[in-house]
């Protein structure tokens, strides 16, 4: 079964105490306030807020009153953090089945939930073994802990490497409008090819971070299209990769209302093929070959 997810989903590592630290109440009105703006989907990993943020999710979620099937939750594991909560030596992989399952239901038990739409793992380890992980995967899909399988930061490679022992559902990957390698590098195509649904981190790029040449050549063009479209720059931004015909969801950061709401309008803007390229050119600073 293919799962839905909002067109714009709604990343969490900026909620807790890595960014905003939002009170239960806050981060209780936050996902009404997604909700009620057509975002369901809700991207978290174990790590985020130093393994913590997960289950301030979990209280809040708790505290909406609302139903479980209301909402997709995705999460992933792998990443041994080094921080304060566990004792880690060094940042360093782990995608041992034992490990696998055991991350799994810690999320699934902090985020008060009975099971994941969709556990992705979180970056490429060298030492991965597709048995290992496939292992794990058909433990977690038989109990109906999770719904669905996928990767985050594979390459084509390693996402057949997997691929070979499970069904990989989705790959979250980097991806904005100055950050356009997936275009060139197969990333998307592979997913194309291989029934696989992109969702990409950090959707607005470098473009409100950094001021040099490319990102004052995409201001120039996004400001020639604010008017045509009646879009904000943010908006214009994520429109374009939602343009992209595999299908990308973006995976926003913010935990500002008023950012939350105006992302979601993005859906509803129809680039021009001329206009996303013009964008695609700010970018590159070149004509297309």
């Amino acid at each position: 079964m293919k799962l839905t997810y909002s067109s714009i989903i709604q990343g969490c590592m900026g909620w807790g105490v890595w960014g905003a630290k939002l009170s239960e109440n806050e981060m209780t009105d936050r996902i009404h306030h997604c909700l009620e703006n057509g975002i369901t989907t809700f991207d978290h990993a174990d790590i985020y807020g130093d393994y913590t943020t997960e289950a301030s999710f979990g209280n809040a979620f708790s505290a909406s009153n609302l139903a479980r099937e209301d909402i997709q939750i995705i999460s992933k594991c792998g990443i041994q953090y080094v921080g304060n909560t566990r004792d880690n030596e060094i940042k360093h992989y782990r995608y041992d089945a034992d490990y696998i399952v055991w991350s799994a239901e810690k999320s699934i038990s902090d985020l008060n939930s009975d099971y994941l739409d969709l556990l992705l793992l979180h970056r490429p380890s060298p030492l991965m073994q597709p048995d290992e992980v496939a292992k794990a995967v058909d433990k977690l899909i038989s109990e109906g802990k999770i719904r669905s399988f996928g990767l985050s930061n594979f390459t084509p490679s390693q996402t057949a490497l997997i691929a070979s022992k499970s069904k990989v559902s989705a790959n979250q990957i980097e991806f904005s409008l100055t950050a356009i390698e997936a275009l060139w590098n197969g990333s998307l195509d592979d997913m194309m090819l291989n029934d696989i649904t992109p969702m990409c981190w950090s959707p607005l790029g470098s473009v409100f971070k950094e001021d040099n040449e490319q990102t004052r050549r995409i201001h120039k063009v996004l400001d020639d299209l604010n008017q045509k479209y009646n879009a904000t720059k943010d908006q214009l931004l994520l429109a374009w990769i939602l343009k992209h015909p595999s299908g990308i969801h973006p995976v926003i950061g913010t935990a500002t209302p008023e950012r939350i709401a105006n992302a979601s309008k993005a859906a509803s803007i129809d680039l021009s093929e001329i206009d996303w390229f013009r964008m695609l050119v700010s970018s590159q600073g070149h004509k297309v070959a």
